[in-house]
């Protein structure tokens, strides 16, 4: 949402097929941010002395396989509307009315979940106690992300908060599940646009990624530090406001 309502700003010189696939795409920057704050928890293999061993082995963490099941699991409502209206969006919905309507209301959304959760106790406290239900609901919480302001993040962690996951928890796995599913989005766009790059276009998509790469790292280790002590609240209110200004900005524009 927030390249969409720059974009419309500040017009990226180039084609509307290229900004399209090119929105998506940076966002792998993002990802690999992810990748590189979470990779003990991600990376399912380790090497070294187990329990009834003599020497050093490779070895499977189950539970790591385990999260990555469930990350599975929670992406399948997902693939599935993108797979059936991305198209219809594209075309229709990506508008800076529709976008800050979404922007307002599930901040709005955001703000009376965490007060229904106030002087609650969370259900679950980490990934590892996710049931694969738990993961399935959280995908069709992220079903909402389609619209464009509604944002993947947003909606995954509003679908955690309110089935009882913790604060940190739902960051997390919203974080771990962003990375097939952006991976997959990308691969999506890329074909779209094809593979037909001209070296400006190259040059624009390498840049962007590593912005995107270098402001997430800062951003994911701020973020998961101040939602260990604070609520969502303050984004709620972020959204709302964003989303008033820029309703009001191209309504008088």
């Amino acid at each position: 949402a927030h390249m969409l309502l720059i974009d419309a700003l500040l017009p990226l010189n180039q084609s509307e097929e290229f900004k399209n696939m090119f929105f998506v795409v940076i966002q792998l920057g993002a990802i690999m941010a992810v990748v590189v704050t979470f990779w003990k928890r991600l990376w399912p293999f380790g090497y070294g002395e187990m329990p009834g061993m003599e020497k050093k082995k490779c070895y499977v963490k189950k539970e790591i396989f385990t999260m990555w099941f469930k990350v599975v699991v929670a992406c399948i409502p997902g693939v599935a509307i993108t797979l059936l209206f991305d198209d219809y969006v594209e075309a229709h919905l990506q508008t800076p009315y529709i976008i800050g309507a979404a922007l307002a209301f599930y901040g709005l959304v955001l703000i009376l979940v965490e007060q229904s959760r106030k002087n609650k106790l969370p259900r679950i406290e980490s990934v590892d106690d996710l049931s694969f239900k738990d993961a399935f609901l959280i995908g069709l919480f992220q079903c909402l992300s389609i619209i464009p302001g509604t944002s993947r993040s947003a909606s995954t962690i509003i679908g955690a908060l309110a089935i009882g996951i913790n604060r940190t928890t739902a960051a997390e796995f919203t974080f771990f599940l962003a990375v097939p599913v952006m991976a997959g989005l990308s691969f999506i766009k890329i074909l779209k646009f094809g593979f037909d790059f001209t070296s400006t276009e190259i040059a624009v998509l390498l840049v962007g990624c590593a912005i995107a790469f270098l402001v997430s790292m800062v951003v994911l280790r701020a973020l998961m530090n101040y939602v260990k002590k604070h609520d969502y609240k303050i984004f709620g209110y972020y959204r709302i406001l964003i989303g008033i200004a820029v309703i009001l900005y191209f309504a008088l524009a």
